[in-house]
Order: C-alpha cells, then sequence, then structure tokens
C-alpha cells in the first residue's frame, strides 16, 4: 500500500544514467512518484514506468516554471511531497527520516529542510560553503509553491513553520558533468537565463519574493546575500565572490576537483552573466 504520508515529485530530461539510482534509493518508501518529463530521448520514460512511477511531459522553459507546473499537473493525494531532483538520491540517514515521518508529528510544520551534499569529478565538496547546504524540499502539498520570480535558481516558498533535517541528506551528483563540455554548455545557458532576470530587476519587473533576513531560512539569507550581490559592480563581483569561495570558505582545501569547481562555478560563471548583461544594457541602449 501507498504512503499515505508524502508523495515524491521528480523532474527529468535524459536522465537514463541517473534516475535508477534516485528510485532505488526511494524505491523502500513506497511512496507514489510522479515524474514530470520535458522530451526525453532516451529510455527515461521506459524506466519511470519500470518503477511503477506515474509520467507525464510538459515543455521546459526554466526550472521554477516546471516545477510550478509539476506541481498541479499530478492528482496528489497525500498531505506533503518530496520534490528531488533526477541527479540526487536519498541516504540512508535521510531514508530513516522519511520512513519514521508521521504527519500529526509536524503538525505546526509547512515545510522541512534536506542537507545536501555535493558530489564533482568523484569528490565530495566539503568546503566554500556547500556543506552544509540546505535546499527547502519537503512541505505541504497545496501550501507550498514554486517561486516564479526566480528565472533559473529555482526555490520553493511555503509561507508558515519550517524545519532543517540536518542529519540527514541528498546526495546530488550529476555524472554527465564529468564531462567538462557538458558542464560548460549547461552553464552557458543557464547564464542566459541569470543575465537576462538580472537585467529585468535592474528594470524592477522582478521582486523577490522572500523578505532578505541574514538571520532567518536558509532561503531568507540567500535572498539577503542576493540582494547585496545585485548592488555589487559588474567584473568585480566574480573576483571577491571567488576569493571569498575558495580561500575564506576554505574551498582550497577540496583539492584539484574542487578548485576546478569553485573556480568554473563561482568565477567564470559569474563572469560570463557579466559579460552578458552588459551586453543586453548595450543592445537596449542601442534600440533606444
Amino acid at each position: 500500500m501507498p504512503s499515505t504520508q508524502f508523495s515524491i515529485i521528480v523532474l527529468t530530461y535524459n536522465e537514463e544514467i541517473h534516475l535508477p539510482r534516485l528510485l532505488k534509493s526511494i524505491q523502500s518508501l513506497n511512496a507514489s512518484t510522479y515524474i514530470l518529463d520535458s522530451g526525453s530521448t532516451d529510455d527515461t520514460l521506459i524506466i519511470a514506468e519500470s518503477f511503477g512511477c506515474e509520467v507525464k511531459t510538459n515543455p521546459f522553459i526554466n526550472h521554477p516554471k516546471q516545477w510550478d507546473a509539476a506541481l498541479n499537473s499530478f492528482d496528489i493525494k497525500t498531505p506533503w511531497v518530496v520534490c528531488l531532483d533526477a541527479d540526487q538520491q536519498v541516504s540512508p540517514e535521510l531514508l530513516k527520516l522519511l520512513h519514521t515521518f508521521k504527519d500529526e508529528d509536524y503538525k505546526e510544520v509547512s515545510g522541512i529542510y534536506f542537507n545536501r551534499k555535493n558530489i564533482f569529478k568523484g569528490k565530495w565538496l566539503r568546503h566554500g560553503g556547500y556543506f552544509p547546504f540546505f535546499l527547502l524540499k519537503m512541505f505541504r502539498y497545496g501550501v507550498g509553491y514554486s517561486d516564479l520570480n526566480e528565472n533559473m535558481d529555482h526555490r520553493f516558498i511555503v509561507p508558515g513553520k519550517t524545519i532543517i533535517w540536518k542529519e540527514g541528506y541528498i546526495v546530488e551528483e550529476n555524472t554527465k558533468e564529468n564531462e567538462i563540455s557538458f558542464w560548460i554548455g549547461k552553464h552557458n545557458r543557464y547564464s542566459d537565463l541569470v543575465a537576462q532576470e538580472e537585467w529585468e530587476r535592474l528594470q524592477q519587473l522582478r521582486t523577490q519574493t522572500l523578505k532578505p533576513d541574514l538571520l532567518g531560512s536558509p532561503d531568507q539569507k540567500k535572498a539577503f546575500l542576493k540582494s547585496i550581490w545585485w548592488k555589487m559592480p559588474l567584473y568585480v563581483r566574480p573576483f571577491i565572490y571567488f576569493f571569498h569561495r575558495y580561500f575564506i570558505q576554505l574551498g582550497i582545501l577540496d583539492g584539484k576537483q574542487g578548485f576546478v569547481f569553485h573556480f568554473l562555478q563561482a568565477f567564470w560563471f559569474r563572469l560570463v552573466v557579466d559579460i552578458k548583461i552588459d551586453e543586453i544594457k548595450k543592445k537596449n541602449s542601442l534600440g533606444n
């Protein structure tokens, strides 16, 4: 009999490598699992159906909109949902917490943050601000929703009280990113979304859904840091961010893989975003 406490929702696109790993890690929960696919051409859908998942498709625009579609596409019967990415898996510690989860024990709670363990090129990134790293992944269905004020960095918003499960964690490892050309191509596409979003924020066409608060929830803290980031000068901020991540937050201790990741993610990606923001500014000034 399926779990009456929570259902699981997963987004997929050509995830035949990762999906079996995720579904095996949650199989013992016996939770109804729903997959929203965005047009996979590999064996993703065959794998999903072999595990008994309900599958629907929706064209991909960006992650926030895809999660919004996922939350509104299925007939969820449980009071809670767990939202996972295909390249994640549930650790034994988190699995234990989910096995013993009962709605009646969390009557005052609307959302739960999971800790994340990020693996890059086979290396657990323990430094540079990447562990502990808390993501809102479980919330009351119909209460939590996808933040459409974000263009790329998707987050869920939950009115009401949230708590953090510090002990259990999800393991995130996108093995496709072991090929650096895949990582660069993916983040080049992401940089288009981020640059456009920042331009729209400069034009006051977007606002933050969450109230920035350095002492608030993990997402409120991120909102606070983003509000500072958007005010920093272009081209200077990637240097500052990389220095902070690599030296102040000790990303240097993550070894060779850590250097590659922190340099690319904190410096290269942010610099490309700044260049594209500059290009958007110039195109708009010429248009006027």
